[in-house]
């Protein structure tokens, strides 16, 4: 038996079919995820050891900065990283 999400689906793709895409534009995905990831393993190191060495010298008012900065910026790589996977999906 199906569950309510996989009938959705189904009524979905029969409504509006996902485009196909080439085996280059999966190549520039594949790309730009194992970029983004890159860049997102960058920030997490960087500002993680960042905030280990407030830790270490007692700046606590610090740590929450440096987590929200953290998380801010690997956000805006996981956005940038989407818009250009939506950008290679645009072209046809």
């Amino acid at each position: 038996m199906k569950s309510a999400y996989d009938l959705a689906m189904e009524k979905l793709d029969k409504s509006s079919p996902a485009p196909k895409l080439t085996d280059a534009q999966r190549e520039t995905i594949a790309k730009i995820d194992d970029k983004c990831k890159a860049k997102v393993a960058e920030k997490e190191l960087f500002l993680g050891d960042q905030i280990s060495k407030a830790m270490a010298s007692g700046q606590y008012d610090q740590i929450p900065l440096l987590e929200e900065q953290r998380s801010r910026e690997i956000q805006k790589l996981r956005s940038d990283c989407e818009k250009q996977k939506e950008e290679v999906h645009a072209e046809r």
